[in-house]
């Protein structure tokens, strides 16, 4: 029985840190590639197709302001049915892990690796983490959809005092759909 609680252990301690490796290794080399060759990633391609949608919007508001605001209207509900799923699923996590029924008894037999009080108190405290890391950014991603929604109409001009640009704004538009 021991030695079955070492192996669990010890595959924890190679497939949780492996995992979290691999995923900061793929992050740290898309970052890279965008910052160095934008046209190359999704995301740089992404960016440009965003600036140039701005630019038609901007330039012929009049013509296509229903269209600018089902855009946004959709990609804010998509927002908005994520961060509250997360929060959801945060929520009921929290609610689980503070129950003192017998319900975490199956719980225990459904997942992999130790099963360890406190390394399950961490794979959950882990998890609620994400989620709630998860409810913050579809949080901010609202936040610049409205900052878009108001400045995509603001009127451009020579005017030099006017602090809104194009590049502004589709930098607002990128953050919130990135």
């Amino acid at each position: 029985m021991n030695e079955l609680r070492m192996n669990w252990y010890c595959l924890d301690m190679t497939l949780v840190p492996l995992g979290f490796l691999m995923s900061v290794s793929y992050h740290l080399w898309l970052w890279h590639k965008v910052k160095t060759q934008p046209h190359q990633t999704y995301v740089g391609l992404q960016f440009n197709l965003q600036r140039s949608w701005v630019l038609t919007i901007v330039k012929d508001n009049n013509k296509k302001d229903m269209l600018a605001v089902q855009s946004l209207r959709n990609a804010l509900m998509g927002s908005i049915l994520m961060a509250s799923t997360s929060i959801v699923l945060s929520t009921g996590l929290a609610a689980l892990l503070s129950s003192t029924y017998t319900i975490k008894k199956p719980l225990n037999t459904t997942i992999y690796g130790s099963r360890d009080e406190h390394v399950m108190a961490i794979k959950y405290l882990s998890l609620l983490t994400i989620f709630l890391f998860a409810f913050l950014c579809y949080s901010l991603s609202i936040r610049f959809f409205g900052q878009f929604g108001f400045l995509v109409n603001v009127p451009r001009g020579n005017d030099d005092n006017n602090p809104v640009t194009v590049e502004y704004v589709c930098g607002l538009l990128g953050k919130g759909l990135v």
